[in-house]
């Protein structure tokens, strides 16, 4: 049967009609800022006090775009007679946008928390080197880090608080003094000075 002429064109303008009278969803960017996932991937933060200039996050990472400089200072000894040690200063801590594939991995591998994401996106520039951030910038990015999710009220405790919370509590059960009532414990001294003897019965 042959096709009706013209109707390849009337479901086209159906479809744009129920399209017409639905109710608009797109958001009047940049007028409306968009409402991110709390997981968005924009930009990375640096925290920097945090950072000791391991360079883990430069080595692992696979596109190579973390720039980092530094220098050694001598730190003088905090007590008499002892040693000076050394430590790491940060001079630059530099992140190319423009190579960089937002796969995280500088994130996940840094040991002390100076690498956060961001869901800041709006750092487009019209000459590719100027995506090379700072640590300036990337200090600026760090405010913008949305807060960890509530833990789930079911789960376990992590390793790290069980443990410090267990040791918290036999420090205070060792500090705790005796309570007035309680059983003497065996081998320990009654009320009349003599030791208890395991065993031994009461003598008339």
């Amino acid at each position: 049967m042959a096709p009706v002429p013209g109707s390849g064109l009337a479901k086209g303008l159906a479809v744009t009609l129920r399209t017409m009278t639905k109710k608009t969803v797109t958001e009047q960017y940049p007028d409306t800022q968009p409402e991110l996932p709390p997981r968005t991937r924009g930009v990375i933060g640096l925290f920097e006090e945090n950072c000791t200039v391991c360079m883990l996050c430069a080595r692992e990472c696979p596109d190579w775009c973390i720039y980092i400089d530094s220098h050694k200072e001598t730190v003088p000894a905090a007590t008499p007679g002892g040693r000076d040690r050394s430590r790491n200063v940060l001079d630059r801590f530099a992140i190319d946008f423009a190579l960089c594939m937002y796969c995280g991995i500088c994130i996940e591998v840094c040991p002390f928390d100076a690498l956060f994401w961001s869901p800041e996106f709006e750092y487009a520039e019209t000459d590719i080197r100027d995506l090379t951030h700072e640590r300036d910038k990337l200090r600026e990015w760090m405010w913008t880090v949305p807060a960890p999710p509530a833990l789930d009220p079911g789960a376990e405790d992590p390793k790290e608080l069980a443990a410090a919370r267990k040791a918290a509590d036999k420090l205070a059960a060792q500090q705790q003094p005796d309570r007035p009532g309680q059983p003497d414990r065996p081998g320990q001294a009654d009320q009349s000075g003599q030791p208890d003897r395991p065993g031994q019965e009461d003598r008339p």
